[in-house]
């Protein structure tokens, strides 16, 4: 059994259908996603409808949550902000209330999944560091959760103590845990511009990063074109 681990499509299209391309190639059966389905780039409705249509487990992500209201975006900068509230007018009711009910957390096979942090995934904290991820160790009960919200793809262990870092495969082993960020499929911020997630074969246990080239012109071609904040476009080449 193999699966996909997306997170943060944040309404890129393109990006996604690399991503579902390669996974094919990558013979993954199943598939999950970490939430911000939507959010910063031009077509929220159409990667709604293809995470919806494959049925997929999904949990809420911060933007997914902003989208889905009409709460005051105090906290959101400047360039986010302006893209929640354009989201918000393309999205149906129904949408809108189908990334209402999302889950914070959920369980999937053997492994949880999260958009945040373990210790209080509603607060929308982010994982950087060693400490950060020691809090969300504490309130995990699978050997494998995989997290999202930052856009950077590390990932953490907790044996005796707790270590990070970056990596590109890896085989869990057993008497640990596995704290780990896939990265972003749709908003690249670790220098790297390509869209990025996992593939995590449960019966090797393996897990390996794979990132992609994809159709980034046209992205930031339907950015401009929607009226979106110009930087949105800009920093999908720069990978920040």
């Amino acid at each position: 059994m193999k699966y996909a681990i997306i997170a943060d499509i944040h309404a890129n299209l393109e990006a996604l259908q690399a991503v579902l391309e390669d996974a094919k190639k990558q013979q993954v059966t199943h598939y999950a996603c970490l939430g911000d389905v939507v959010g910063y780039n031009a077509n929220p409705k159409e990667c709604l409808e293809v995470i919806r249509g494959m049925g997929m487990p999904c949990v809420k992500g911060n933007h997914d949550e902003m989208c889905s209201e009409d709460a005051d975006l105090e906290g959101f900068n400047p360039h986010a902000a302006e893209a929640v509230n354009w989201t918000r007018a393309q999205l149906n009711p129904e949408e809108r209330t189908w990334l209402k009910e999302l889950k914070y957390f959920r369980l999937v096979a053997s492994f949880s999944i999260v958009h945040a942090t373990l210790d209080g995934p509603q607060r929308w904290g982010y994982v950087f560091d060693k400490l950060a991820a020691a809090a969300s160790f504490t309130y995990q009960n699978t050997a494998v959760c995989f997290f999202g919200h930052t856009h950077v793809p590390v990932a953490f262990i907790r044996d005796s103590m707790v270590r990070g870092g970056t990596y590109s495969k890896f085989k869990t082993e057993p008497g640990r845990k596995y704290f780990v960020n896939v990265g972003s499929v749709g908003q690249s911020r670790d220098g790297v511009p390509k869209a990025t997630y996992v593939v995590y074969d449960l019966q090797e246990g393996s897990i390996e990063l794979r990132r992609l080239d994809y159709d980034m012109a046209t992205v930031q071609r339907k950015i401009l074109e929607a009226g979106l904040p110009p930087r949105l476009a800009e920093r999908l080449s720069q990978g920040r």
